[in-house]
């Protein structure tokens, strides 16, 4: 009981210090900024297009020497953008564009009608970035230049528009683990953005609980705490407590995003709102990545805590930690690729792996119908190698924080278990 009670205050304390320090409360407000931006970036696009001329009237001085093409694009402009002026102009080149240069127009268009009906036209502008205006132009050229085919042809308005009817054309699959083409698109957002909160937060609080035995190390209260709390309470303690600060901070920024979601609902449509498919997620998913975010955090937390132990200063961390930056790295690379193939054959053997399981089956998971058994395998898998690392890692551990000096290598292991046996 009063072990359990060391245990109760020192998770307590590992929570309460990292939940009032400057740097959680600074990136949990950063992150709940960039949340926000995020959610409302087609209205922030709307009112900063264009350089916050949005409502401004754009002035096309148009050169049509045979005057066809310019009168019918004055005329179905005004179907597509109604901000766009057609103004036609006669005169010599130069003439015309030192009237763009001087601000008299905002651009100028050349316009060609050939025998055989098709359309040449050239955009000239003083800066090619107002992509929307050409892209406008050229969209109503387009159209005017199927116009004057059909007429040439005599084709009805309805058999032109049989004629530029675009296909159908949908995907499918014979395998059955494979998602619909809609199920990827709602499916596609939620596992990018898990993949790199997994990644970031695993990596974040891993680095924290080593940062956190190293600092007690350094300042000689380890003495005290081992010689008062078993090894394995001790960074069990330290891991849950900051565990259940990443889980606040989760907790936090998961509010916001889906306050922001459901407030601006309505203005997330098309764009990259549908490239992420907002606009649906899948309480599946989202169960499997907190499974696996809580699983990858205890794995590498727990790497993390008996690799800090064996370093006397936090200034040889990030030597020593450079196998856990590596293995997420390694994680974060094959779950994006999963992305893009999740049936490849290296992508499911990597799954598997407790290392890459967390971030690589859950990418699997959200691209992919898999049978239950597969990830339920590599949760148990997983798992397992928790304990195992716990178990391991509280005697490297016990010896380690009792290590001094200005070591700092993997040779430490067995300096560490040899303390160990001796007490």
């Amino acid at each position: 009981m009063l072990h359990l009670n060391k245990f109760g205050l020192i998770l307590a304390k590992t929570y309460i210090d990292k939940f009032k320090s400057k740097s959680f409360l600074l990136t949990t407000i950063l992150f709940i900024a960039a949340i926000m931006v995020g959610a409302n970036l087609s209205t922030i696009m709307d009112q900063f297009g264009r350089g916050g001329e949005a409502e401004d009237e754009w002035k096309i001085a148009v050169k049509d020497e045979e005057g066809t093409v310019a009168g019918a694009l004055e005329q179905q402009i005004l179907l597509v953008n109604d901000q766009i002026s057609i103004n036609q102009v006669t005169g010599p080149f130069d003439e015309v564009e030192q009237q763009v240069i001087d601000g008299q127009y905002d651009a100028l268009l050349t316009v060609t009608l050939k025998e055989s009906g098709k359309i040449e036209s050239v955009y000239f502008s003083e800066s090619l970035t107002s992509s929307d205006v050409s892209n406008d132009l050229q969209l109503t050229l387009q159209t005017i230049q199927s116009n004057l085919a059909a007429n040439k042809l005599n084709l009805s308005a309805d058999e032109l528009a049989t004629l530029n009817m675009p296909v159908t054309f949908k995907q499918d699959s014979f395998s059955e683990t494979a998602k619909s083409e809609a199920e990827l698109s709602e499916a596609r957002g939620l596992v990018y953005i898990m993949i790199f909160v997994i990644y970031i937060s695993v990596l974040l609080y891993s680095m924290m609980i080593a940062t956190e035995v190293a600092a007690e190390k350094s300042s000689r209260v380890m003495e005290i705490l081992v010689s008062s709390v078993p090894p394995i309470q001790q960074i069990f303690a330290k891991i849950l407590g900051v565990g259940l600060l990443g889980l606040t901070q989760l907790s936090i920024w998961g509010i916001v995003g889906y306050a922001s979601l459901q407030f601006n609902r309505d203005q997330m449509q098309g764009g990259i709102y549908e490239f992420f498919g907002f606009s649906s997620s899948s309480i599946e998913t989202f169960v499997f990545g907190l499974i696996f975010f809580l699983l990858g955090y205890f794995l590498f937390a727990t790497l993390a805590a008996f690799l800090g132990s064996l370093v006397s200063r936090t200034e040889d961390l990030q030597q020593m930690l450079m196998p856990v930056t590596l293995l997420i790295g390694i994680g974060t690379f094959l779950a994006f690729y999963g992305i893009a193939d999740p049936t490849a054959t290296f992508v499911t053997i990597a799954s598997f792996i407790p290392f890459f399981s967390p971030l690589v089956m859950f990418t699997r998971v959200g691209m992919l119908n898999v049978p239950i058994w597969e990830p339920i395998t590599a949760i148990v898998l997983t798992f397992i190698t928790i304990v195992l690392l716990g178990w391991f890692g509280a005697r490297v551990y016990r010896g380690g924080v009792l290590m001094y000096g200005n070591g700092s290598s993997f040779k430490d292991l067995r300096k560490a278990l040899m303390i160990t046996k001796k007490e």
